[in-house]
């Protein structure tokens, strides 16, 4: 299933994430897409934001991934567009954190084919006419997710 998301603002997508956060749980995947610039790592610190752990956010660019201590489960941060394929990501493992928290990855479609069967995949698009303006499509795969855009964004 496809929904659309207008963010006019760094603002509006804080409040955005914010909001599916307050719906994720242990085992959520996210995956982010779009090119550089585009709001990816914002979208994470306004998940990251929801759980109080906004202080601490850094991109994991160099790490691959940076973990993250909530309050009901870990939250990985995973940046994999330095990977040269999938091959690396299941070296270190990357297939496991899906199991054991809520995981977020941008540029994930490098690792499409180590996703679990259920994942959540927002792509982020910037507008030619404004540069504050990010257009999202959030697609879902499987039914776990069914409910968690149903507040009317």
């Amino acid at each position: 299933m496809d929904f659309f998301y207008t963010s006019n603002s760094t603002q509006n997508t804080l409040y955005f994430a914010k909001q599916l956060a307050s719906r994720l749980q242990k085992k959520d995947v996210i995956i982010l897409t779009g090119e550089l610039g585009s709001g990816k790592t914002k979208f994470v610190e306004g998940i990251l934001s929801y759980f109080g752990l906004e202080n601490y956010i850094s991109s994991p660019t160099y790490t691959i991934v940076n973990e993250y201590d909530a309050p009901n489960f870990p939250i990985f941060h995973f940046d994999v567009y330095r990977l040269q394929d999938v091959s690396e990501f299941y070296e270190i493992g990357g297939e496991e954190y899906f199991e054991t928290g809520l995981s977020i990855v941008e540029w994930g479609e490098v690792i499409k084919e180590a996703l679990p069967k259920e994942y959540i995949q927002i792509c982020f698009e910037k507008n030619d006419n404004d540069d504050n303006v990010r257009t999202l499509k959030i697609s879902t795969f499987g039914e776990r997710f069914s409910n968690y855009f149903d507040w009317g964004f």
